[in-house]
């Protein structure tokens, strides 16, 4: 498994429920612009099921992978928050040869932004900080080694609309000889446009450059995404598909498939 399959990122979206009422409608739509926003004031526990197929020489190879994504804002003062996001992967698969088990975990991704609380005079919402790469993953499924780096965003929401741009860079750190030679580069720009009825659809890649092994892992993602309620909360149900234009030798092909469930805690 290559370094850059353990730190993708994944978003979701679909379809489901109807909203009680015109004060439960107003809440979600600010809701579903905040979940627009990577370093919205909102915590969020995403629980993100992704499908890929074509792995290995022979393109017999799939992988059902689930992220736990906990996003956390915490104030630190009257004008910044500090946003915590981390991503927590479960990967099973199938169609693999060699010695490699068919279920196990991959390495967290941890990031923090200090972000403004509010937007710049021309209406950008940025953030920026440190990301680190925990090498917890199970054997076969991690990159055995530390890594650290920066991380940053910057985007706009006018009207129904969010623009914007999201990219972190990781080195490997204090690596013995044995261990993974980490340099790579993530880079996801997004457009997303709500509905007045609280209905997402969004449009991103996830480009990840190797730059040891020169390799490219770019899927090109189209989600569609609600927020709805589901007993007494409001939560985001969603999904969607991706094409995989390019992946590194053995990675994945063609068409690939995502569903989202992320639980809202609004302050």
């Amino acid at each position: 498994m290559s370094f850059q399959s353990s730190i993708k990122t994944l978003c979701g979206a679909s379809l489901v429920g109807a909203l009680a009422s015109p004060a439960v409608a107003n809440d979600a739509n600010e809701l579903a612009k905040q979940l627009a926003n990577p370093v919205a004031s909102l915590i969020s526990v995403p629980f993100q099921f992704n499908y890929d197929e074509g792995y290995g020489p022979d393109g017999n190879g799939s992988r059902y992978t689930i992220n736990v994504q906990p996003v956390i804002p915490i104030s630190i003062g009257e004008n910044w928050n500090l946003i915590s996001r981390t991503i927590v992967p479960f990967i099973f698969q199938d169609g693999f040869s060699g010695d490699i088990d068919d279920s196990g975990y991959g390495d967290i991704v941890q990031s923090f932004f200090f972000s403004p609380k509010q937007p710049t005079r021309g209406g950008i919402i940025w953030g920026a900080g440190p990301v680190f790469l925990l090498p917890t993953g199970s054997d076969g499924y991690g990159a055995d080694q530390f890594a650290m780096g920066v991380t940053a965003v910057a985007l706009k929401q006018t009207g129904p609309w969010t623009f914007g741009f999201l990219g972190n860079h990781l080195w490997d750190v204090g690596g013995g000889g044995d261990a993974t030679d980490i340099s790579s580069t993530f880079a996801q720009p997004f457009v997303s446009y709500g509905t007045a009825n609280a209905w997402t659809f969004a449009l991103n890649t996830e480009a990840t450059y190797d730059w040891i092994n020169e390799e490219t892992s770019l899927p090109i993602n189209f989600t569609v995404s609600k927020v709805t309620k589901l007993g007494p909360n409001l939560v985001s149900i969603g999904g969607g598909l991706r094409y995989w234009a390019d992946s590194p030798t053995n990675g994945p092909d063609g068409l690939a498939a995502r569903v989202n469930l992320t639980f809202l805690y609004p302050k």
